[in-house]
């Protein structure tokens, strides 16, 4: 009897672990038509899949703990957390699944994905810079990082709460923009 050996395919793909004391998931929206009010989440983990030789087969898989909301004011901030907003307690997380990397230009990407906030799931895309050249920090962990932005209509994810103004504007707009500042520690 002979055995003969299939080599397995040869795979470039490594794992990056989401830094959260190096990373930020922040949004802005516009508060009375006028300004916008910009707020943070400060619990943010998950991982980077990254294929070295074709970044369009890498995939990232992030989570965001709904309860890490900062505004700079706590009473906003607990109004963002009740069941007005995020109904933190019923949904406890905000989570990001890519599924298809595209290749803008050389340090662009363009990242589809699924988002899901309150239990609902929506397609979104995210421009992003990156990922950096990998960078050896002061201990000897190998990191890369990326900024990605995207626009999303906050009702299309059930975050529907609105007061009316006398000037016949709204308190909260509608398009809030999601940007991320994320560094990666190779595992």
């Amino acid at each position: 009897m002979s055995s003969t050996t299939t080599a397995l395919p040869q795979t470039s793909t490594t794992t990056w672990n989401i830094d959260p004391a190096h990373s930020a998931a922040e949004f802005k929206v516009k508060h009375m038509m006028i300004a916008n009010v910009k707020g943070q989440f400060s619990k943010v983990s998950g991982a980077l899949f990254l294929d070295e030789t074709d970044l369009a087969n890498s995939r990232v898989d992030a989570t965001i703990e709904a309860a890490s909301i900062h505004t700079r004011d706590e009473q906003r901030d607990a109004h963002l957390k009740s069941a007005d907003f995020f109904d933190v307690e019923k949904f406890p997380t905000l989570h990001f699944k890519s599924n298809g990397i595209s290749i803008v230009k050389d340090g662009e990407l363009s990242v589809e994905g699924d988002l899901t906030i309150r239990g609902v799931t929506r397609k979104v895309r995210f421009a992003v810079e990156g990922p950096s050249s990998p960078a050896k920090d002061p201990w000897g962990n190998t990191r890369v990082a990326i900024s990605a932005i995207t626009r999303i209509n906050r009702k299309d994810f059930g975050l529907t709460w609105n007061a009316a103004l006398e000037t016949a504007g709204i308190l909260v707009g509608d398009e809030v923009t999601i940007s991320l500042e994320v560094e990666f520690v190779r595992a």
